[in-house]
């Protein structure tokens, strides 16, 4: 069973990210509140679930949050950026639309840019320890699926339905392929025998 939360007296919001390891389209990330007294012994770190169990556990911590928000960095964005500065920017566009002010920011992962004079835990594989950050890895993770099916049906022939953007063997192919479309990183290294940006 995941931790209720981190500090008993306090208002916690989990915050996660997911698609940062992809070829293209954003990156997601979600906060999420959730009451101390709940308790789930199915939710657990969104990569550990099945696509059905995170489908019902979504449903369940949207209804059952105090709290809770996704945002997205573009892929544009991301080149800008550069995909660790992202990943703490969707955070902040998450917790910036929260209904509800947290008191402490417990964070999956070791790293984290200071939000507003909010404090923060960073805590490594947090999305298995605490049931906050599980819930934020479920609605990143449901959130940019959704969104790269969308963009699949645009750009089909590279497997965004499936591999979600991520570099499969399929995708690489596809870029070798047809090339790139609008919504891949150019700053990233999306084919192993890349010399330049595209």
């Amino acid at each position: 069973m995941l931790l209720s939360y981190y500090s008993k007296n306090k208002i916690e919001a989990g915050c996660d990210e997911a698609g940062r390891g992809c070829l293209a389209g954003p990156v997601t990330a979600a906060a999420v509140i959730l009451p101390k007294t709940y308790q789930n012994p199915l939710l657990n770190d969104s990569k550990q679930l099945s696509k059905k169990n995170r489908e019902k556990l979504r449903e369940e911590i949207i209804n059952v949050a105090l709290a809770w928000s996704v945002a997205e960095v573009s892929n544009e964005e991301i080149d800008d950026i550069n995909i660790l500065n992202a990943s703490f920017l969707a955070m902040h566009r998450a917790i910036d639309s929260l209904m509800v002010r947290p008191e402490l920011l417990l964070i999956d992962g070791n790293r984290f840019n200071l939000y507003d004079g909010i404090g923060h835990k960073c805590i490594i594989k947090g999305d298995g320890k605490y049931l906050s950050i599980a819930a934020a890895s479920i609605l990143a993770k449901t959130s940019r699926d959704e969104r790269m099916l969308v963009l699949s049906k645009k750009y089909s022939g590279y497997g965004w339905e499936k591999n979600a953007g991520y570099p499969t063997i399929q995708h690489r192919n596809a870029i070798r392929k047809m090339g790139i479309t609008p919504y891949h990183r150019r700053s990233f290294r999306l084919l192993d025998d890349q010399l330049s940006l595209f």
